[in-house]
């Protein structure tokens, strides 16, 4: 079997699955039992002064039968003294002495992150997670997403920190900024072992209808939240992917962000992430979720021939690329399988109403296009137009799997990207030796 062992910048861990700070790791009971779930880390959830946190804390979005797809909380670091804490994680570490357990600290004052950097290392932690991301309530008072949005006092924390550290310390950056980069640097610059991204976007989850009030309502009034989820995934991993290919990034990456299966964690992991840290779907399914996730991530390594998680790690960032380095002479047409058609027309709907055009009810070749107004048979398979420019939009509205295939066609040019052809065309080279025709062109 595939070794699914981790270590991250000197942290060691069973595999590549960590709680992320949040509810699910607010108690030394909770960790334990994530552990003998089988997850192999666990960010304790943000010490700090304790606070007082609100009544109705969390608010979802649902996309049909997608339950929490995208989910809101406004609830705040912990509100258990710092002494209780540290006494559960001391009696974690030592009945599970092979899993990670990293400290997540969100503190103000110099001295502050002195003392509870010593404390934490007493109490047994492997490492530590600096809080720079959260997006409400925190930075109101000068923490969290406040320090993260300023690179250089994040800089300045993260050098305190590990002037008094003696284990791994991690930056968590907040995804609230212009780009990503300018955290991620200063962290490094800051002497940080580590990245962790992306922590909560700054939302609201809706409005009560009735009592016109966002949500989730406390009383008569609401305030932003954090916005997590398989909704958030897609910006993340971006973000994530921009830090990876970065040659000034020069330390390893924890990925957060919609994190729900096997699937997601080995993206994360092929994009740079060495591991990958789950919080909502723990929240909506269970501790026990990890358990699929270790077979599926195992079962991949097997078909793709990987021994240990490091040989994934960032294997897909080579092929995210600025928009001027894709291939122009790469082309591609959807091709409808009339057997699995059901003839529902959203394909049609989908292409004339809002994309280019290139698909018609009309099964007569001689037709060119669609006649608009003209009612037409729901039974027939609907045609694709020679002008198709392969954007993908039926295949992505087309309810039946696999019906609508995108089929690669050769163009006999040499691929081509933007940069290439400025760079041809300015020394003289016709457009037409070297740029295959456009969709529908003659």
């Amino acid at each position: 079997m595939p070794d699914l062992s981790i270590n991250f910048a000197g942290i060691e861990s069973p595999n590549p699955f960590w709680l992320a700070s949040a509810p699910p790791t607010n108690s030394g009971d909770q960790v334990m039992r994530a552990f003998d779930a089988g997850w192999g880390g666990a960010v304790w959830k943000t010490l700090g002064q304790p606070i007082r946190n609100v009544f109705s804390r969390y608010g979802s979005i649902d996309y049909h039968d997608h339950r929490m797809a995208g989910l809101n909380n406004i609830e705040l670091i912990t509100d258990r003294s710092l002494e209780d804490n540290l006494k559960e994680i001391s009696e974690v570490k030592k009945r599970y002495p092979k899993h990670a357990v990293i400290a997540s600290l969100m503190v103000e004052s110099r001295e502050e992150w002195r003392e509870y950097v010593k404390k934490s290392e007493d109490a047994g932690v492997d490492g530590f997670e600096l809080n720079f991301g959260c997006p409400h309530g925190m930075c109101e008072r000068g923490m969290g997403s406040a320090v993260g949005q300023e690179p250089r006092v994040l800089k300045e924390i993260t050098s305190w920190v590990k002037e008094d550290a003696t284990k791994p310390v991690l930056v968590k950056l907040t995804p609230n900024v212009g780009d990503i980069l300018d955290p991620g640097v200063a962290g490094v610059e800051g002497g940080a072992d580590g990245l962790a991204l992306v922590n909560t976007f700054k939302s609201l989850m809706g409005v009560d209808l009735d009592k016109m009030v966002p949500l989730p309502r406390v009383r008569d009034k609401s305030t932003n939240g954090g916005y997590c989820g398989p909704a958030v995934k897609p910006i993340a991993q971006f973000m994530v992917a921009s830090l990876a290919r970065d040659p000034r990034i020069t330390i390893p990456i924890s990925g957060i962000g919609g994190v729900s299966n096997w699937r997601d964690a080995a993206e994360y992991i092929l994009l740079g992430s060495t591991s990958v840290q789950v919080c909502t779907a723990v929240m909506h399914y269970g501790f026990r979720i990890v358990e699929d996730m270790i077979d599926g991530l195992e079962g991949y390594m097997i078909e793709k021939g990987f021994d240990r998680i490091d040989q994934m790690v960032g294997k897909a960032v080579g092929g995210f690329v600025e928009w001027g380095d894709l291939d122009l002479n790469y082309k591609v047409k959807a091709k409808i399988h009339e057997d699995m058609c059901i003839g529902c027309e959203l394909c049609y709907v989908a292409c004339y109403d809002g994309a280019h055009q290139c698909i018609a009810l009309d099964r007569d070749p001689a037709a060119s296009a669609p006649t608009p107004g003209v009612q037409r048979p729901t039974t027939r398979v609907p045609r694709i137009l020679d002008s198709c420019t392969g954007c993908n939009l039926c295949s992505l509205v087309c309810p039946v799997p696999g019906c609508i295939e995108m089929v690669e066609e050769e163009t006999g040019y040499a691929p081509i990207t933007w940069n290439e052809y400025l760079e041809k065309s300015a020394a003289g080279a016709e457009p037409r030796s070297i740029l295959a025709p456009g969709p529908g062109a003659h």
